[in-house]
Order: structure tokens, then C-alpha cells, then sequence
């Protein structure tokens, strides 16, 4: 189960996740993002309620990632021990903007 909160604000989108990002539940942050990529600045990913995150949930940070590149930035904030652990191993931590 993952639930996505969003506050957008101008070209400002802040999505602060609660549970597990998984094979489940990438699908709807994929949608969630996509849907409101379009003319944004920032993407905040806010991981203070985040659990758990796959491979599947890696490939759609990336994919925004890449999105956000052409047209902003991207950042995750809020990241707890277990997931930091798995953005080092996989190396995202070179990749992504982390706070």
C-alpha cells in the first residue's frame, strides 16, 4: 500500500509518500508524476513515510529524474536509514539530488 499526498504551488510539486513502493504501487506514482510533470520547476519526493522501495520504485525515480533534467529539478528529502541504504547500494545516491 503507498499513499501519495500532493501539494502543488506554482511550478512547485511536492509528493510526500507513506508505505511501500513496490511492483504494486510504482504504477500509480508513475501515473501521478506523468500526469503532472507538464510545466513543473521543482519535484520534491518527500520519503518521511516510506517503507520499503523495489527496483520498480528505483526505475520510476529514475524516469522523473530524467524528466526533471529537461526541465527542473528533482530532490528526495526526508530519507530514512533502510531506503538511503538502498539508493547507496544501487548507486542512486550519485545520480539523484538527496536533502
Amino acid at each position: 500500500m503507498l499513499n501519495i499526498e500532493k501539494t502543488r504551488e506554482n511550478g512547485n510539486l511536492t509528493c510526500r509518500l507513506e508505505g511501500r513502493l513496490d511492483t504494486n504501487t510504482a504504477p500509480d506514482l508513475e501515473k501521478k508524476l506523468k500526469d503532472d510533470l507538464e510545466g513543473l520547476e521543482n519535484l520534491v519526493l518527500d520519503f518521511a513515510g516510506l517503507e520499503y522501495i523495489s527496483s520498480a520504485g528505483l526505475r520510476v525515480l529514475l524516469s522523473a529524474h530524467k524528466a526533471m533534467a529537461k526541465q527542473g529539478r528533482m530532490e528526495l528529502t526526508h530519507v530514512g536509514e533502510t531506503i538511503m541504504e538502498i539508493l547507496e547500494v544501487t548507486g542512486f545516491t550519485d545520480i539523484l539530488n538527496i536533502e
